[in-house]
């Protein structure tokens, strides 16, 4: 897939850069950059592209991002509507593997924090008791300045590194075709199957937003993504299905067509495939 380059530059008197956005739609494509990117996403929802993983992002989310790994979050489409009663506020901080010199993350002390930058290369979702302490670090580091910001990136990643509840996001191997003339098309395609899932998408249709003909379309998508179109968009639909079921407002069957399928069958399947569990016993767990 061929996301943007973003260059994240910091200023003259900063060594990295750490910022607060309250607006849903800052960077809101899909991307890359050489920095590495800590993000607290302490309110929104929507669903999260990083490398080849979907999934739903909701309020408190906590991620690690590494160099050159495409990753997007949409907000879901209530953050746009002019009402206002929905705003977001994500904290996030980009740093450079070697912003504190060549040396420094081969000293033997900080071989875990290498490590965790090693990783970083497949995203990581912190969970568990971690994920409170690295979000409430991560605040700190937007709100301080000089030396302390420094040390509190050091203990966010040491945090990191002593997590035992981490969710790689990218496969293994993943790997990004970064070719300049296809970046429009990929995030065409990645729009308008967000804005249209809950219908049926013709093959035919989806080729002309790509602007490429049907037969190529299958073979372009499968070789840029790793996956087929169909699994791309039902995972968009299953993202949706958990979040609704998470919700509890609407029966099983209501949300399988809510979610984009025309057949209950199909849809309790497909959860299964891809979640590893049926639709029932995924909300029992929420309950």
């Amino acid at each position: 897939m061929k996301p943007h380059l973003l260059k994240v530059s910091p200023t003259s008197a900063q060594s990295f850069s750490a910022r607060r956005d309250m607006m849903p739609n800052v960077n809101n494509r899909w991307h890359y950059h050489s920095a590495l990117e800590l993000i607290y996403l302490k309110k929104g929802k929507g669903t999260q592209f990083i490398g080849d993983n979907i999934k739903n992002f909701s309020d408190g989310e906590v991620v690690l991002v590494g160099s050159n790994l495409p990753h997007y979050w949409r907000f879901d489409h209530e953050y746009f509507e002019h009402s206002g009663q929905l705003t977001a506020d994500v904290y996030v901080v980009h740093f450079e593997e070697l912003f504190w010199g060549n040396d420094f993350l081969n000293l033997p002390e900080n071989m875990e924090i290498k490590k965790v930058i090693a990783n970083a290369k497949r995203g990581m979702q912190i969970n568990g008791k971690f994920k409170k302490v690295v979000a409430n670090l991560i605040v700190e580091i937007v709100e301080s300045s000089g030396v302390k910001r420094i040390l509190l990136l050091l203990e966010a990643l040491l945090a990191i590194s002593q997590c035992k509840e981490i969710n790689y996001l990218a496969s293994l191997g993943f790997q990004c075709n970064f070719q300049d003339a296809e970046k429009d098309r990929i995030q065409a395609i990645y729009n308008y199957t967000i804005s249209n899932y809950k219908k049926r998408i013709e093959l035919n249709e989806i080729a002309e937003i790509a602007k490429i003909s049907p037969n190529s379309f299958c073979k372009f998508f499968k070789s840029r993504s790793r996956k087929t179109y169909t699994q791309f968009t039902n995972e968009i639909r299953i993202g949706q299905a958990c979040k609704l079921l998470i919700e509890n407002s609407m029966s099983v069957k209501e949300i399988c067509y809510e979610s984009g399928f025309h057949n209950f069958a199909s849809f309790h399947k497909c959860f299964k495939d891809i979640i590893g569990k049926t639709p029932l016993k995924y909300q029992q767990e929420f309950i």
